[in-house]
């Protein structure tokens, strides 16, 4: 289980935002994807929480963990 608020990176009106899950509003507007994925991984790793990074079409389109991952990878 995450520590902090899972972000996510999705289309805003003035092109990208980072929004903390469950927040009405958005953390921070970029002009890029690439801007806000950077913002929002930072958030996400220091909140030892999940990244979701939605596509154009709103899909959640890549993920990424930054907390205790249930299902850790063997190794």
């Amino acid at each position: 289980m995450s520590k902090g608020k899972n972000q996510h990176v999705v289309k805003h009106t003035d092109g990208w935002a980072v929004r903390g899950a469950g927040n009405d509003r958005v953390t921070r507007v970029t002009e890029t994807q690439r801007e806000a994925i950077q913002i929002a991984r930072e958030i996400a790793q220091n909140q030892e929480s999940e990244l979701f990074i939605h596509g154009r079409n709103g899909r959640i389109r890549e993920r990424d963990s930054f907390g205790n991952d249930p299902f850790p990878p063997k190794g």
